[in-house]
């Protein structure tokens, strides 16, 4: 999420309402569709040009809002459940856990928000190709979809996973 690939969006009047890809935020500034509040310090150059990367931009005029649905991924899953494992309640780093299925695929399980938790190494060992109840591991909280916006989003997010330049637009303290 914090990383020079993705700019952050506002609505005409300043809220945020998505994170794009800086690719398409230099399109639609091209196309006079948005103004370029912040930039970051990496350029993209062409033969004859040099232009800042943008990193949070404003629509010019008011768009329809779309749905706002959160991409299924597994650092959107670590996120949804805290860091924790569903099985024991550590928290742990992204690199520390693994994501389980609650229905094994094995029995027709599918890799969805209703279906996946975030897991430790032991635990997901120990649960192996069964379901929660056959394992005698309950489940901390059942797993569901997230309704988030890039709003609170940040909330959930590491300081230093939020752009600078974001942190004015999203209302997040540098020394959170």
């Amino acid at each position: 999420m914090g990383n020079p690939m993705h700019t952050l969006v506002l609505d005409p009047g300043f809220l945020p309402i998505k994170v794009i890809s800086w690719r398409r935020a230099l399109c639609l500034s091209f196309l006079d569709k948005v103004e370029v509040l912040a930039s970051y310090e990496r350029e993209v150059r062409t033969v004859s040009h040099s232009y800042p990367t943008p990193s949070v931009v404003r629509l010019l005029h008011a768009a329809r809002p779309g749905p706002q649905v959160v991409r299924f991924s597994r650092k959107n899953v670590y996120l949804r459940d805290n860091h924790r494992c569903q099985y024991c309640g550590v928290q742990y780093s992204d690199h520390e856990l693994t994501l389980d299925h609650v229905v094994p695929r094995v029995d027709g399980g599918k890799t969805t928000w209703t279906n996946v938790v975030t897991a430790c190494a032991a635990c997901n060992r120990r649960k192996g190709g069964r379901t929660p109840e056959q394992a005698g591991l309950p489940l901390r909280t059942r797993p569901a979809r997230p309704k988030w916006t890039p709003m609170t989003l940040a909330q959930r997010l590491p300081v230093h996973d939020v752009p600078e330049a974001w942190r004015t637009w999203l209302g997040v303290a540098s020394g959170r």
